[in-house]
């Protein structure tokens, strides 16, 4: 897997985030608005405490605590309601943005080139729609809230102590600033492990998706015992980097609960020579035991904010880095379409590889006429499929050019290339939605007579009447298809879009012999007056080919029909002799 490019944060939430800006200001101004109650209410406890001890030498004044009684369940009361409305606008803005990403990154995926594809682990991938979006969500939403309310408490707590007493003001900053410089300490340490561990979560997701995909593989070669040792070691590293991570902020609450609770001893101590002194009164000391708890709790809520909003910008710094990766060139300012529409396709001096110093096609160069049916063979490795990659403009060719109906495919969008096509591959592509929509798919004007027609002609007809809901029958689990079958499904689909052209990829060489002769009778009629182009490892089903290409790494080394390279006794005849020995042994 290739190394993940950095992308800055910042400009990716300004960028991003730009529609619930003002929606976070208003939860930020919420947020400070519930803060401010707590903030207020210290101040009128020792004014009732005052007043209480005054009425114990004298008269009580029953009229003025009942005001400042009042004034508080009011205070206290909007404090509730201020909190109440930015926790929902929070949640709101977390999750909405979280949808808007995971969104993001679904569209993203489909206009990733094939090549991201090929360096990247798919697991790793659908991580970042699910655990690292789920994870920015939680943290968001848990976090920033918390953080901001924290920070206006502390401040505001300082502001109070300082204007009711500096003596104790400072007591209380200066036993807390311990706390504060090994919090930082341990909160710049910890954030690597943050980032570990979504990593490491992306690399556990990924194992545990390729084996489930390949369980009966791992079963019949009996590799379970080893599979496991395998996930064990990665999820061990997993457990290792969330545990560094956990422990670092976790330790962080306990430390800051000593640092307040250190607090109130330094408070007592100061405050009762204080008292002693008549410096203060003893309203002036309890009010400022509720500012020791008001200015160390915050404390442990902005650490325990820190840890959630580092798992968030964990999580968010792989999903920007996805949203970052180049688009495919889709070449949308190309013609969107081909004027004359003749099905020529020519490869003139065509050169490619997948990576600079190891070239596949080597000066590739062949004409294929409009309606001809054209075979490709070849050994393993030969470059068959690479050729079809690069006619469908999977990827960009080093040199040379191919050109449709004389025109260079560089200089057409890719969407119109692809338009020109039907495809059949060796792996069958249905999917979990109703047979009649997987026939239509993406063509809303094909109508259920095309495709109860096309079905007819390629044979499958009967047997999607037998279903239970015939064409209407959805494609789950609860549906068992053969090989075939499902081939000539996607037969049916490829001619009922009847495309100019028709690419076949070794579409027969998953099935017996006897489904073969069925899906080869159905591909004739599919081939009928289109340009044809035929991968094939079994030549006993291209013997009726126009032409026939042999490659052999990556370069033409024969060409022909059936019979005329056969009487060349050359490289094709000893492929297909192979073939058929093996048949008849």
């Amino acid at each position: 897997m290739r190394e993940e490019k950095k992308v800055k944060l910042l400009p990716g939430i300004r960028h991003y985030g730009q529609p619930y800006l003002i929606a976070t200001i208003a939860a930020i101004i919420l947020a400070a608005i519930g803060s401010l109650s707590t903030l207020l209410g210290p101040n009128k406890l020792s004014d009732i405490t005052n007043k209480i001890a005054a009425g114990l030498r004298g008269s009580m004044d029953l009229t003025g605590i009942g005001r400042i009684v009042l004034f508080l369940v009011v205070v206290y009361a909007l404090g509730a309601l201020a909190s109440y409305a930015q926790a929902y606008i929070m949640a709101t803005v977390s999750q909405n943005f979280t949808r808007d990403l995971r969104t993001k990154i679904s569209r993203k995926i489909n206009r990733l080139p094939l090549t991201y594809f090929d360096t990247h682990n798919e697991g790793d991938t659908l991580s970042r729609v699910t655990n690292d979006l789920d994870t920015f969500g939680q943290s968001l939403n848990q976090g920033l809230g918390t953080l901001v309310s924290s920070l206006v408490i502390l401040i505001g707590a300082v502001i109070m102590m300082t204007m009711s007493n500096w003596q104790l003001s400072l007591t209380t900053i200066v036993s807390s600033l311990l706390g504060l410089v090994v919090v930082i300490l341990l909160l710049t340490h910890s954030q690597k492990y943050f980032i570990d561990q979504q990593n490491k979560l992306g690399q556990v997701s990924g194992f545990v998706e390729e084996t489930y995909s390949g369980h009966a593989v791992v079963k019949t070669y009996n590799n379970t015992n080893t599979v496991t040792d395998q996930f064990n070691q990665i999820n061990q590293e997993l457990q290792t980097s969330v545990w560094k991570a956990q422990f670092l902020s976790g330790i962080m609450q306990p430390f800051m609960a000593f640092i307040g609770n250190f607090g109130y001893v330094a408070v007592s101590v100061v405050g009762a020579l204080l008292v002693l002194n008549h410096t203060i009164t003893i309203g002036t000391v309890v009010a400022f035991m509720v500012y020791v708890r008001i200015f160390t709790g915050p404390l442990g809520q902005i650490t325990q904010s820190f840890s959630s909003l580092q798992s968030a910008q964990a999580s968010l710094q792989r999903v920007f880095q996805f949203l970052a990766e180049k688009d495919d060139d889709k070449r949308t300012d190309a013609p969107d379409k081909i004027d004359q529409k003749h099905g020529t396709i020519d490869f003139e001096h065509v050169n490619f590889g997948y990576t600079a110093d190891k070239p596949i096609i080597h000066d590739f160069t062949a004409h294929i006429g409009a309606g001809e049916k054209v075979a490709i063979v070849g050994p393993t490795g030969a470059g068959k499929t690479t050729l079809i990659s690069l006619l469908m403009g999977y990827y960009p060719i080093t040199s040379g050019s191919i050109k449709i109906d004389g025109v260079d495919i560089r200089n057409l969008s890719t969407a119109t290339i692809r338009n020109q096509f039907d495809m059949v591959l060796q792996d069958t592509w249905l999917f979990a939605d109703a047979i009649m929509a997987n026939l239509k798919y993406n063509d809303p004007t094909i109508t259920d007579q095309q495709v109860i027609a096309a079905a007819k002609a390629v044979g499958i007809d009967h047997f999607i009447q037998t279903l239970p809901q015939g064409y209407q029958t959805v494609l789950d689990d609860s549906v068992t298809l053969s090989v075939g079958q499902k081939q000539l499904l996607t037969i049916a689909r490829a001619l009922i879009r009847n495309k100019p052209m028709l690419i076949l990829d070794e579409a027969t060489s998953s099935v017996d012999t006897r489904t073969e002769e069925q899906l080869q009778a159905s591909m004739d009629v599919l081939t009928k007056d289109r340009t044809s182009l035929v991968i094939a490892h079994r030549l006993s089903t291209i013997r009726n080919a126009d032409k026939i290409l042999v490659l052999n790494g990556g370069r033409i080394i024969e060409s022909g029909n059936h019979d005329s390279l056969m009487a060349a006794n050359g490289f094709y005849a000893k492929l297909y002799n192979s073939q058929f020995e093996k048949l008849t042994a």
